[in-house]
């Protein structure tokens, strides 16, 4: 893959500058949750569910997320919300006004795996997604969608922000009753009823700066990052290109990652001092889209 370490950082170096240089091709709306966990970014898939998109985005553009919480916690499927927002003044539980339902935009291209963003809607009827919004935990092709017209999927959680998700999912729930029977608590109270301190808030939703568009190599690259933190780090380290060659190398670890000709390899000096021949890019693109990547 290179000659030497030494070589490997120089052209690192090298590529970070011609990067930093050469313009930036966007692609997707970003919305981020503020939640009490911290910030979950979603990236929306504009160009494939135009009106589940556009529907989403007349909710974060009216503010209506705001103040909203997480009402659904399934560890293993979804965590759900969008549907109920939290009054401080009447110390009350408050359903999101929903406008028309959006007509279902569900496709086989776009499936219910781990880390994507659907809407939920009611049984029976494929054209009635409004307010609600799930989280994948899982892959949950098999079931979502084939199940009700299939659940559209209009957008993917960010790698980095897939640990707010999970930690989400890994909270305590308790049985509020109606739709609150798997209910998320960030604590549950000593005595009395369950308040906003307890809720897994998400204080506003707000739309930000596209990313560039995702090559079938950094989606990759997010989903090693993800998968083996301890060889990989810091995650979202920058992409570079060299002598055919592209890779990210992550400081924290002294490692590389890299794809040339449809073949996927890595360095990682604590385990080998060889350039290692991971496997083909398209074997595990198809094991980091099974993933949600």
């Amino acid at each position: 893959m290179f000659s030497t370490r030494s070589r490997f950082r120089s052209l690192f170096q090298l590529a970070v500058l011609l990067l930093l240089s050469t313009p930036a091709v966007t692609q997707a709306t970003m919305v981020r949750l503020h939640t009490v966990l911290g910030p979950v970014d979603i990236e929306l898939f504009d160009t494939d569910a135009p009106l589940t998109v556009a529907n989403f985005l007349s909710y974060v553009g009216s503010g209506a997320y705001s103040n909203s919480f997480i009402h659904r916690s399934v560890p293993g499927f979804v965590i759900q919300g969008g549907g109920y927002t939290w009054d401080s003044a009447t110390s009350s539980v408050k359903k999101i006004p929903a406008g028309p339902p959006v007509v279902n935009e569900f496709s086989a291209n776009r499936s219910n795996v781990r880390g994507t963003v659907a809407m939920a809607k009611v049984a029976g009827d494929p054209n009635s997604a409004t307010t609600e919004w799930f989280v994948n935990l899982a892959d949950n092709s098999e079931n979502l969608d084939v199940q009700n017209g299939g659940f559209t999927v209009f957008g993917r959680v960010t790698a980095s922000s897939m640990v707010i998700v999970d930690a989400i999912a890994g909270l305590p729930r308790v049985n509020a009753g109606g739709a609150f029977t798997n209910l998320p608590v960030t604590s549950v109270p000593s005595s009395g009823p369950l308040g906003q301190a307890n809720l897994v808030m998400v204080s506003s939703a707000s739309v930000f700066a596209p990313i560039p568009e995702t090559s079938d190599s950094d989606r990759l690259f997010n989903y090693l990052e993800a998968t083996y933190p301890q060889y990989l780090a810091p995650a979202n380290s920058v992409s570079a290109t060299a002598l055919g060659y592209y890779y990210r190398y992550y400081p924290g670890t002294n490692a590389y990652i890299g794809t040339a000709n449809g073949m996927v390899y890595y360095l990682v000096p604590s385990i080998s001092p060889d350039i290692t021949l991971l496997g083909t890019l398209a074997d595990w693109i198809a094991t980091a889209a099974s993933a949600g990547y």
